[in-house]
C-alpha cells in the first residue's frame, strides 16, 4: 500500500468488505470525540489523538496489522479503561486493547461510545501542565 495522505485516499485503497466496517466505526468515533481531537495517519491507518493517541482503526488489508481478516478498533490506553462488558481485549499487547470486527453486526455503537467516553477521560489526565 502506498503512503496515505487523507481519509478518502485511505478509504479508496480498501476492499469493499472493509470499507463499510471502517465507515461505521469512523463515524461513531468522529461523532463522539471532542472537536479538539485530531485524525492523523500513522502506519497508513487513521489514528485519533487528544493529548496522546486515543484510538486507531486498522483494516486487515493494511500491512503490519498482524491479523488476516476484519478491521481492528484499538484503544491506546486500553488497560486504563473500564471495559466492563469485555468488548475489547488485550491479546499480547499490554497497552492497546482492541476488537477485531469481521462483520457489521459485530459493531456495538453502545460499547464503542462507552469506551470512547472512558478513553477521553483517561486522555484528560495527560494534559500538558
Amino acid at each position: 500500500m502506498e503512503t496515505i495522505n487523507g481519509f478518502v485516499h485511505f478509504w479508496e485503497q480498501l476492499p469493499a468488505n472493509e470499507r463499510i466496517i471502517v465507515d461505521i466505526i469512523r463515524q461513531i468515533v468522529v461523532e463522539n470525540i471532542p472537536d479538539t481531537f485530531k485524525e492523523k495517519f500513522a502506519w497508513n491507518v487513521p489514528c485519533y489523538y487528544g493529548n496522546r493517541q486515543v484510538c486507531i482503526i486498522w483494516p486487515a488489508s493494511v500491512p503490519r496489522g498482524g491479523f488476516k481478516e476484519g478491521v481492528l478498533l484499538g484503544f491506546s490506553q486500553g488497560r486504563e479503561l473500564q471495559n466492563k462488558n469485555g468488548y475489547i481485549k488485550s491479546g499480547n499487547n499490554k497497552k492497546i486493547y482492541y476488537r477485531i470486527i469481521k462483520y457489521v453486526d459485530e459493531i456495538s455503537e453502545k460499547e464503542i461510545k462507552l469506551l470512547l467516553k472512558d478513553a477521553i477521560a483517561v486522555d484528560d489526565k495527560y494534559k500538558a501542565k
